[in-house]
């Protein structure tokens, strides 16, 4: 599945390593989700909440009912924190994982393709979103 079809049909984010340092990027790209019509589900074990969204310490953690609507899981992690991530979208049936721009992991990334997950890597969710606007 490409980019655009992603971004067109997914409407569900887990950020997993969503800051709430209003300073960090991935606060940027989760307010232009909001604003752009997605629902974001937080993880981040150091926060309760982040932009008025409650913030899970883990996407397993997340309460069963809100954890099945996620579709796509964006990281925001070291590459090497990645492989733990992949296996909880896998875990929880996520349609897909995005790793923010400067973040791949080919490990993981393979292990999530062998799963039937979309798999996104070392690009931004709301560039790409932004591309698609006419």
């Amino acid at each position: 599945m490409d980019i655009a079809t992603i971004l067109t049909n997914y409407r569900h984010v887990a950020i997993v390593g969503l800051s709430d340092k209003h300073d960090r990027p991935g606060h940027a790209v989760a307010r232009y989700l909001i604003h752009a019509g997605f629902t974001i589900y937080p993880v981040n074990p150091s926060a309760s909440s982040v932009l008025g969204h409650e913030c899970w310490p883990s996407l397993s953690a997340i309460p069963e009912e809100k954890r099945n609507l996620i579709e796509i899981v964006v990281i925001f992690r070291k590459p090497q924190d990645v492989p733990p991530v992949v296996d909880e979208a896998i875990a929880i049936g996520a349609k897909g994982v995005w790793m923010q721009l400067g973040i791949t992991n080919e490990v993981a990334a393979e292990k999530a393709c062998n799963a039937g997950l979309n798999v996104i890597q070392n690009r931004c969710i709301s560039v790409e979103h932004q591309r698609l606007e006419p």
